[in-house]
């Protein structure tokens, strides 16, 4: 019997093309085609995966990973969207193509990276209507406060899926930004470790009394299939990175 084909990754969100760059520490390199797991989902096959790396390391990708880790946000979104974090530049692309949103801030701190994309121009690729909503600004993540009101709050800045003190990390942008909502990179996984650690499982009542811990006015939860997503979002990527004390769910 002839194994099945490994399907291709789809998704409706815009994502830019992208071509090889290098600025500073940063390097922009293109794969034509990359077998990848998602976030949630199974391996698929990426093509033109773009992939940003800060001296020698993965800083973000394009890979089914990466694009579903961001989406829950994506579609969330609305009204006016903050993000830190300018990274490849599609997530931001993708939150001004949806209907709902009117203006979308990017904080970024690094010089290096700011001049990549100055001469990349990711968002010349948009169409009118959502490029005029996008603006780029130099700044500290854990310092910056917007001059208008924030409808949703997404951090990207970090390194690797899991950080300690990552929780704690956002408290303090949010203190600062004061959104009516917050998505932050990694926050399935981070739900998880907590609401495990406090002897819970991983239902809807259960995510939403460990989101309510936070003190965080966290997006996403009320998807319908937030629950199943989230919990193999945690199967797939927490491999030991449990709260110390947590029990081993599976």
């Amino acid at each position: 019997m002839q194994a099945p084909a490994t399907p291709f990754f789809r998704t409706d969100l815009f994502v830019p093309r992208y071509r090889p760059l290098q600025s500073g520490a940063w390097r922009l390199s293109v794969t034509a085609t990359c077998l990848s797991p998602g976030y949630w989902s199974g391996p698929t096959l990426a093509v033109g995966m773009a992939a940003l790396a800060r001296d020698g390391a993965s800083w973000m990708s394009t890979t089914p990973l990466e694009v579903e880790s961001q989406e829950t946000g994506i579609r969330a979104a609305s009204g006016h969207v903050l993000i830190f974090g300018l990274g490849l530049g599609w997530a931001a692309a993708a939150t001004a193509c949806r209907p709902a949103v009117e203006r979308v801030t990017v904080v970024e701190a690094d010089s290096d990276l700011l001049a990549l994309h100055r001469e990349l121009d990711v968002f010349g690729q948009l169409p009118e209507p959502a490029r005029s909503k996008l603006s780029v600004v130099e700044g500290d993540a854990y310092r910056y406060e917007p001059d208008d009101a924030v409808d949703l709050l997404m951090p990207d800045i970090w390194l690797p899926l899991i950080s300690d003190g990552r929780v704690d990390e956002v408290r303090r942008m949010q203190a600062n930004v004061r959104a009516r909502s917050v998505y932050f990179w990694g926050q399935e996984l981070e739900i998880a470790r907590h609401a495990i650690a406090a002897g819970r499982a991983l239902a809807a009542d259960d995510i939403a009394a460990t989101a309510a811990e936070f003190g965080l006015p966290l997006a996403g939860l009320d998807s319908p299939d937030y629950p199943q997503r989230l919990g193999a979002a945690a199967r797939r990527w927490i491999r030991g990175r449990w709260l110390p004390g947590s029990p081993q769910p599976w």
